[in-house]
């Protein structure tokens, strides 16, 4: 049975670099808000369990995203644990949007609160697991020579956690500072008087241009892909806000979790905000009415308008030159407000930035907007950057080139299951998991918000809990029925696969060449990663396959395994 058979915390204790070998019940890669709740959790079932965590600190995503203007695009009240009513009570959030700070602030408060700290061990990074099959454990190896060996392994590994240096020819010989909004250094960087150039125009970018571009001298943006941003209408947290939330947490948690994105876009609507109906049965006056309050409340909620932007082209369209309406309204130069209107996806299919002053920052004097699809760039030279019109010299570039998002983390561990069998190799043409949560192959071995899981697509934190919540229940059926493996069968893989391709397609992302398909890394294969049929259907999808007994997975026990030898 569980927490028998392994040595427990404080038996085999190795020290960094001296090459011994630790053994615990669990061993979890990652200290973001996946992991600290999965330890959490884990301590309640009474099972030794440990962290390895790469940062020198917890957070995860947060720890590692401090550049300037970083903000969360869920609301506050909503992107923090609900698992503690007192945690919920006790802490307060200063902004409806809160700031990178304040979030690892958040952090770092959880993992004091509930002593998650003598069980994690930073600047330490997995570089291996493989499973040995005759002992039935996984044996986690780490950049300083140490071994770890444990009856389970957590990838807490995050989705957004491996940035992407673009693959410029030159980008090496520049002499200047270079910074990437992922790597961002921790004492900051002040721009004040230098000529920076930003390449790229994401979420991390559209946050950081409007900061930077009141310190620069010259502020020069390359941009390869417009995107879709609406105003967030960040404030100052208010009595009158936050107080209906704490006196009515749990309802409104529970209505979350019930919903496609975990998120509740107005709780004082009766239906929290969905606009149920069709957006072309409405008239074009009803249409604009809803736009236009959606853009004044700010935020993600425009995507819920209506009930069909993201699978019916013809909806989809109205919203998408909503948007470019208000980019040329905002942008006072004609042609670069159409630089910035996105044309060739349909809104949504991207992630959906939400900003402060973004499209504001490009009517500023040292503001500069480079159109990559007009004038691409050929290299990155010691001086700057040169297009086919020519080169611009620069003291800084910023690389704002987003994330191998999803599979980067795990594909950069060399994980390998029965018989060898890699992962690098079972997924080299897309992802395959049976709900997001395991492989076939890889017994034991756990993802939390993995691929063919809402993850991206959701509120991180209501599908965190979700994900946690599955594997302790799922772990404590193991412990009570003395079962020691659990594994998908390559058939319910398959299955799920296909649901998630299918689901996928009934919508409008696979229009858009997005993060969510692999089409920023080179080589990746294309392949909508995200399960894009909700969490609350997805919520019910894996309740469902627990009631079953744990259908589509196979459960062994010891004697079972040994009898099978």
């Amino acid at each position: 049975m569980l927490g028998t058979s392994t040595p427990q915390v404080g038996q085999v204790q190795a020290g960094k670099g001296d090459g011994r070998t630790a053994g615990y019940d669990v061993i979890i890669v990652g200290a973001g808000f996946g992991g600290m709740y999965m330890l959490h959790r884990l301590r309640e079932l009474g099972l030794s369990a440990r962290i390895l965590e790469a940062a020198t600190g917890v957070g995860g995503t947060w720890y590692w995203n401090r550049y300037p203007g970083a903000r969360c695009d869920v609301e506050s009240m909503q992107y923090s644990f609900s698992f503690s009513p007192a945690l919920q009570q006790e802490w307060s959030w200063s902004e409806r949007f809160a700031a990178q700070p304040e979030i690892l602030a958040y952090a770092n408060h959880v993992a004091d609160r509930f002593d998650l700290r003598r069980d994690i061990q930073f600047e330490t990074r997995v570089t291996a697991a493989h499973y040995d099959e005759k002992a039935n454990r996984w044996q986690i190896l780490t950049d300083g020579g140490e071994q770890f060996l444990a009856r389970f392994c957590v990838m807490a590994t995050g989705c957004l956690s491996t940035a992407k240096l673009p693959e410029i020819e030159g980008r090496d010989s520049y002499k200047g500072a270079t910074y990437h909004t992922g790597y961002w250094p921790h004492e900051g960087v002040d721009f004040t008087g230098l000529r920076v150039a930003v390449i790229g125009t994401g979420s991390s970018a559209i946050q950081a241009i409007p900061v930077m571009a009141e310190q620069a001298t010259h502020l020069t943006v390359f941009q390869r892909t417009p995107n879709y941003s609406i105003p967030s209408r960040n404030g100052p947290m208010t009595p009158d806000y936050e107080g209906p939330w704490k006196s009515s947490y749990e309802p409104r948690r529970a209505k979350a979790r019930t919903m496609r994105t975990g998120i509740l876009y107005d709780a004082s609507d009766a239906n929290f905000g969905i606009n149920d109906v069709s957006a072309m049965a409405v008239s074009e006056e009803e249409r604009r009415r809803v736009y236009e309050a959606r853009w004044e409340t700010g935020g993600t909620s425009f995507m819920a308008a209506f009930n069909d932007l993201i699978t019916n082209q013809a909806s989809n369209d109205t919203a998408s030159e909503f948007v470019r309406s208000k980019i040329r309204e905002i942008v006072k130069d004609p042609a670069t407000a159409e630089i910035l209107c996105p044309k060739d996806y349909p809104i949504g299919t991207k992630r959906i930035c939400v900003d402060t002053n973004y499209f504001e920052t490009y009517n500023r004097p040292n503001v500069e907007l480079i159109d990559l699809k007009a004038t691409p760039i050929e290299a990155i030279t010691p001086r700057g950057v040169r297009t086919t019109d020519g080169e611009r010299e620069f003291d800084a570039i910023v690389y704002a080139t987003g994330f191998d998002a999803m599979t980067g983390t795990l594909m950069k561990i060399d994980i390998r299951g029965r018989k060898g069998l890699a992962l690098r190799d079972k997924w080299a043409d897309g992802p395959q998991t049976y709900l997001g949560l395991m492989c076939a192959g890889l017994p034991n071995l756990f993802m939390i918000t993995g691929p063919g899981s809402p993850s991206v697509l959701s509120n991180m934190i209501v599908s965190i809990e979700q994900h946690v919540d599955w594997l302790i229940d799922a772990l404590a059926h193991m412990q009570k029925n003395g079962i020691t493996t659990i594994e998908p069968t390559a058939d319910a893989e398959v299955s799920w696969g296909h649901h998630v391709n299918e689901a996928g397609h009934r919508t409008l992302y696979v229009k858009a060449a997005s993060w969510y398909m692999g089409a920023n890394v080179a080589g990746k294969p294309r392949v909508f990663m995200p399960y894009i049929g909700g969490v609350g259907v997805y919520r019910q999808e894996c309740d469902e396959v627990a009631a079953k007994g744990y259908e589509g997975f196979v459960l062994t026990s010891q004697a079972r395994a040994e009898a099978a030898e």
